[in-house]
């Protein structure tokens, strides 16, 4: 019952969101005792809040051990504070609460919903508490959490968009921590000992290493309180070093792994760029007329609409704290393969050349900016855009001047990131399906 009041509020979000006038919202920053900053978004309108703690712990901090980063965070929930993880989760589901964990290749988190009343928040946060501040890291969950994971990547040799995208990661970055597989290798994982798991969390999971975002009903006064609740069940730690930049591929280079499949799936692409790039908003725009923009992008016209050789082909940069890649993917019948990755480079040679039109150009403006509003409409995407402003250090008016620097690229920008950034005679083209010679 607890839980369906929680999703009657979410449900009450909808109409009191769309109700009142959208209107960007008001950032509060601060830092912990301990030092630890803090993003926080009053929200009165449901009695709700929602809490999230990033940590640089992701796979990128792997090391020679591959996988671990995941691992430690997902064991996290499975023992803590003396209780096993059924213990845990009925707990949340007697306050109505819900809790959530992950990790990937820049960030790692976890993060709590909850009615805001005392009696809903005050036992959804205690458990949340343990979790993040007394891991048990069992062995019998330690070991049957790793059994899943060595099943998940037995399925994974199965599925050609995996071997596609763990070869792409691997080929691209080489020896750089971004190389590391999220979900590690059968040898990784096999090498691994919850006593592994334990060390990870106490050198990463720590107050200088951490960042909390909250939204929801309460009073700054109450936010600061709550954070300071949450800090101190921390130890101090440290800051992991910055990670080394990464390095372009020095030439094109080209991987087949055969598969078979009717179809092929390919990806093109190289490094592109990270978060923190001066040109960020010009390639986001270059992008949508390239292929981000669905039907109306070029690749979608050229490859699907006119010669039929995709359902979709899509490019995208993926933004990360280094250099995150550039990527092209599409799937094709076996026999046109070759025809179709020579009409994507063709169309990416080009494009380079020339850059989008003065209309393309606006036209991928007006979306980006009309868009923006959807960016916001909940309070879990603006919890998540707190977040990713914490994590990766952006200014506090990240998200008020957002549509203005979008609004204020040139042409000229465009064109000049899109030769400065890609390049199409060095790219790595990975495919994966039956042999097209």
């Amino acid at each position: 019952m607890k839980y369906l009041h929680l999703k009657v509020a979410m449900g009450l979000a909808l109409i009191l969101i769309f109700a009142k006038a959208w209107a960007l919202p008001d950032i509060q920053h601060w830092q912990t005792d301990n030092g630890i900053p803090v993003y926080f978004v009053a929200a009165s309108e449901l009695p709700i809040i929602d809490i999230e703690i990033v940590f640089d712990a992701a796979s990128s901090r792997d090391g020679e051990q591959a996988g671990i980063a995941l691992m430690t965070n997902a064991m996290l929930a499975e023992g803590a504070g003396g209780l096993s993880a059924e213990q845990l989760s009925d707990a949340f589901a007697d306050a109505g609460a819900e809790f959530a964990n992950d990790s990937l290749r820049d960030m790692a988190w976890l993060s709590l919903r909850s009615l805001r009343e005392d009696r809903y928040l005050q036992p959804a946060l205690k458990h949340f508490l343990k979790i993040l501040g007394q891991p048990d890291f069992p062995q019998a969950a330690f070991a049957r959490e790793r059994q899943r994971v060595l099943q998940s990547l037995a399925y994974d040799k199965q599925s050609p968009a995996k071997l596609l995208s763990k070869a792409f990661y691997r080929n691209l970055y080489g020896s750089h921590a971004y190389a590391s597989p999220v979900y590690g290798t059968q040898d990784s994982l096999n090498a691994l000992s919850s006593a592994d798991l334990k060390a990870f969390y106490e050198k990463y999971y720590v107050a200088s290493n951490a960042v909390i975002a909250m939204m929801g009903a309460v009073e700054l006064k109450q936010a600061k309180a709550l954070a300071q609740q949450i800090s101190q069940v921390l130890s101090p730690g440290q800051k992991p070093p910055a990670l080394a930049a990464a390095s372009q591929i020095a030439d094109a280079q080209t991987q087949h792994i055969d598969f078979p499949s009717t179809q092929t799936h390919i990806r093109l692409g190289q490094m592109g760029i990270s978060r923190y790039a001066p040109d960020r908003f010009a390639l986001s725009l270059a992008n949508y007329t390239l292929g981000g923009g669905g039907l109306v992008s070029r690749l979608m016209h050229e490859v699907r609409e006119k010669q039929g050789l995709a359902y979709s082909v899509y490019s995208r940069f993926s933004l990360m704290r280094e250099a995150g890649p550039f990527v092209i993917g599409l799937q094709t019948r076996t026999d046109q393969t070759q025809h179709a990755i020579t009409l994507v480079r063709q169309i990416l040679q080009d494009y380079v050349k020339t850059g989008p039109s003065t209309a393309e150009l606006q036209a991928a403006k007006d979306n980006m900016t009309g868009g923006f509003a959807l960016m916001l409409d909940s309070n879990a995407k603006i919890l998540s855009n707190l977040a990713l402003i914490g994590f990766y250090g952006l200014p506090l008016d990240y998200l008020h001047t957002w549509q203005d620097k979008v609004r204020a690229v040139t042409l000229e920008q465009v064109r000049e990131a899109l030769k400065k950034h890609l390049n199409p005679e060095k790219m790595l083209l990975i495919t994966v399906g039956k042999d097209s010679h």
